[in-house]
This record gives C-alpha cells, sequence and structure tokens, in this order.
C-alpha cells in the first residue's frame, strides 16, 4: 500500500479551507477503503497570524495535520509541504479555494500507477460568476485545455497536482523561493523535473473546482495577471539558465517573445476595436499585456504579486 499525503496550502480564508477539507477527507477515506493507498492531509498555513488554526484543530480529525510556516510566500509553503510529507510516497497539491469533484483523487492514482511518473497533472475547472464582466467572458479568460490522459507535459501547475515524492527527491528539486511573491514557482519547478529526465503526464478525469471571486473577475485583474505570468515565465526561464552566457541568451529569447506578443496582441486588439468584435479585443489586450510582463522579465524587473509592494529586482 503506497502512502499519500494531500497538501493543502491556505492563507486567511479559513471558511473556504473547510469546504475544501471536507471533500478532500471524502476521498481519501475512499482511497483508503480502496485498499491501495493510505492518506492523511496536511494544512499548511502561510498567514502569519496562522488564522487557519482553530478552524483546523476543530475539525478532530485525526487525518488532518496543521503545521504553520510563517515564511511569506507560496515557495515557502509548499517546500515546508514537502518537508512535512517525510517519507511518504506521494504528494498530492491542491489550493485552499479548490473543491475536487467526486474521484479527483483515485484519477490521479490511476494515471500514475501504471507507469510511475515523477508528477501527474489534474485539471482546475474555473467557475465564473454570472454577473462577471462581458469583456472577461467573451475572452475566455477562465476556460482551461483540455487533453488526453496520459499526454506528456513540459510544465505543471501546482492546483492540482501529484508528486512521486522518491523522485522528486532524487531529482533534487524544491520550489524556488525568489518566486515566492511573485508567482512561476511552479513553472520553474515542473520545469526542473523535466529538465533532470523526470516525465509529467496529464490527468482529464481529476478536476477541482475553482470559484472566481468577484474581485478576480474583471478586466483589471486579467490583464495584471497576464503581466504577471508573462514576467514570472521569462524570469522563471533565466533562473534556469546555468551560466551567464545562457541568461543573456534567455533575455535575448524573452524580449523577442515579449515584442512579438505586444506586436501581435496590438493587432488583434485594433482588428476587435475597429469591427467590434469584444473577443479579439480583449484577447488582443491580454496578448500584449503578457508582452509587456515578458519585455520587463527580460530586462530583470519581476512583480512580485502576492506582496504588499510591487515591482522588485530579480
Amino acid at each position: 500500500m503506497h502512502t499519500l499525503v494531500v497538501g493543502v496550502l491556505t492563507y486567511q480564508r479559513p471558511d473556504r479551507l473547510l469546504v475544501s477539507l471536507d471533500a478532500i477527507l471524502a476521498q481519501v477515506r475512499e482511497m483508503d477503503a480502496d485498499g491501495r493507498v493510505t492518506g492523511t492531509v496536511l494544512v499548511v498555513d502561510n498567514d502569519p497570524a496562522a488564522s487557519a488554526r482553530s478552524a483546523v484543530e476543530g475539525l478532530g480529525d485525526d487525518r488532518v495535520r496543521y503545521v504553520h510556516e510563517p515564511a511569506p510566500g507560496i515557495s515557502a509553503g509548499r517546500n515546508r509541504a514537502l518537508d512535512e510529507a517525510g517519507d511518504a510516497d506521494l504528494l498530492s497539491f491542491i489550493d485552499d479555494d479548490e473543491v475536487p469533484r467526486p474521484g479527483w483523487l483515485s484519477a490521479l492514482i490511476d494515471t500514475w500507477l501504471p507507469t510511475r511518473p515523477a508528477a501527474v497533472m489534474g485539471r482546475v475547472f474555473f467557475n465564473v460568476p454570472d454577473d462577471a464582466d462581458s469583456w472577461v467572458v467573451a475572452g475566455g479568460f477562465f476556460n482551461r485545455a483540455r487533453r488526453r490522459t496520459g499526454t506528456g507535459m513540459a510544465v505543471a501547475a501546482a492546483g492540482n497536482l501529484l508528486l512521486d515524492l522518491r523522485q522528486v527527491r532524487a531529482l533534487d528539486v524544491r520550489f524556488d523561493p525568489r518566486l515566492g511573491l511573485s508567482g512561476g514557482e511552479d513553472t520553474l519547478f515542473s520545469r526542473l523535473i523535466v529538465r533532470r529526465g523526470g516525465r509529467i503526464l496529464w490527468c482529464d478525469e481529476s478536476v477541482a473546482d475553482d470559484f472566481v471571486s468577484p474581485e478576480r473577475a474583471t478586466r483589471n485583474w486579467v490583464l495584471q495577471r497576464a503581466w504577471r505570468v508573462g514576467n514570472c515565465t521569462a524570469i522563471a526561464d533565466q533562473y534556469l539558465a546555468d551560466t551567464a552566457a545562457r541568461r543573456y541568451l534567455s533575455r535575448l529569447r524573452y524580449a523577442a517573445h515579449g515584442s512579438l506578443r505586444i506586436a501581435g496582441g496590438g493587432v488583434r486588439f485594433g482588428i476587435g476595436r475597429l469591427f467590434g468584435i469584444e473577443r479579439h479585443e480583449a484577447r488582443g489586450m491580454r496578448t500584449l499585456r503578457r508582452g509587456q510582463g515578458m519585455l520587463a522579465g527580460a530586462r530583470g524587473a519581476r512583480f512580485d504579486e502576492y506582496a504588499r509592494s510591487a515591482a522588485r529586482e530579480a
């Protein structure tokens, strides 16, 4: 029987965390009954005030363990989960604002078992509010591509991710603290897994629901996130470079990528605005902003979205 830890990172959302934990625990119990995997849940609270402690400990369930990680940043929280998982075989990450659908956990295990990849990435389905900005809906910004289960991935997000801990340790991969406040730590982590010989597979049957808040269903949020994603993608690529020459080439490459996105996005935005096609206008502007983020990353500027202040030097 394999041992599994479900790692839930949380930050100042105790009410939503409890909803997620209820669904997670139900599936952990199902996996135990199945006889292939025995699991526990680890909550890593990244709030300096430890705001989730009373909610988690109030559950009174010995399958759930609470730890407080006061060091700021998502990398610190994810690395704490890697450390706290101890000698477990598997670690599954899910965010505190996600609620897994039935079969979420068993689907990840079923995809991992036959060939034992280093990681399996599941789907996150974003539920957009009915009153979301029409510009956001037209752009389809919260829609995510689907793939056939077993498809190899070059990069993965950690919102719904299963890790084979023995392979992760053998590959000597951790989450880079330099990206803890900007995001993109999972991009760098997963790219390192693949670079060092690990495999990442897609699992289309594993689904977690993310209920998008009204604050995120706005064009301002979408455009800020686009800039940040472009920015941290460029920064992560520089961190992957192991020589000064390769870092310089990475900066040149993303300066070119960013410039092309700015040009292409600007053209699409203009066409959308000219002909009144909201989808082209929205997606063109998002592409343009992502290109601007890449260009800034190529220059060395980094935006710490999860910090209380904004831009810093990488």
